[in-house]
């Protein structure tokens, strides 16, 4: 139970920074003309913020569906790096539960409990327990939050024009900034943000993937030249 404790704990902030977007999807739904079951299905069944609000705006546009898929499935590419660096730390669990994690994967329960590896206050036999804490706080939270936004997008029509997606991008800041300790993270930080604003023109989002891998190969680079002091307690004495 401290465990699951400790994951939901450590994802608080970036909770209550989700919570405007979550209300701001629900009331884009409405405002989209869309089925509130619909609205309420996504967040269910997809789980993905960033994937939801672009498909949102296809599905508006009457995109062909597979432009939907596909350029979901890009704006998602990111969590292939995410489930990369977590496999070490899952690969011994069940493949059942390795399935719900992989679901669960999203940008903030990967920056709420990978950081706690890290630091040995998680490791193989308890980390997994942390991580369900925090996805299922999430999911909760994801959902009841559409919810709100779908009937408030009823209720109040211009609510979408508040500005609130702002909160994610003030919760974003939130995820990365402990992670600046050392040299590696800011040459990926500087080299992914420089990357991102060059490619921002490139199509489907690609751009945001390309300085995603352009930060990590900087950062990896940088890692290799001047190697951290610190490394993760999780693994020691297990093998690769």
């Amino acid at each position: 139970m401290n465990s699951v404790k400790m994951g939901i704990v450590a994802s608080i902030p970036m909770i209550i920074g989700g919570i405007p977007f979550g209300i701001l999807f629900g009331s884009l739904a409405s405002s989209y003309g869309l089925s509130p079951w619909f609205a309420l299905a996504m967040s269910a069944f997809v789980f993905a913020g960033s994937a939801q609000f672009v498909a949102l705006g296809l599905i508006a546009l009457n995109a062909p569906i597979w432009v939907i898929v596909s350029t979901t499935f890009i704006v998602n590419l990111r969590h292939l790096l995410y489930a990369a660096d977590m496999v070490k730390y899952v690969k011994h669990l069940p493949f059942s539960l390795r399935l719900v994690m992989g679901f669960g994967l999203i940008d903030e329960t990967y920056a709420a409990v990978r950081p706690l590896y890290n630091q040995g206050k998680l490791n193989l036999d308890n980390g997994h327990k942390a991580y369900l804490g925090s996805f299922v706080t999430f999911y909760l939270m994801w959902n009841i939050t559409t919810a709100l936004g779908v009937l408030s997008g009823e209720l109040i029509p211009e609510m979408s024009e508040w500005g609130l997606e702002f909160a994610m991008v003030a919760t974003f800041i939130g995820i990365i900034t402990p992670y600046l300790k050392s040299q590696a993270f800011w040459l990926c930080f500087l080299s992914a943000g420089f990357s991102s604003v060059v490619l921002v023109d490139l199509p489907h989002n690609l751009g945001l993937l390309s300085a995603a891998v352009i930060g990590v190969l900087v950062g990896f680079w940088a890692e290799q030249i001047h190697p951290s002091k610190h490394q993760p307690a999780a693994l020691e004495g297990v093998e690769s």
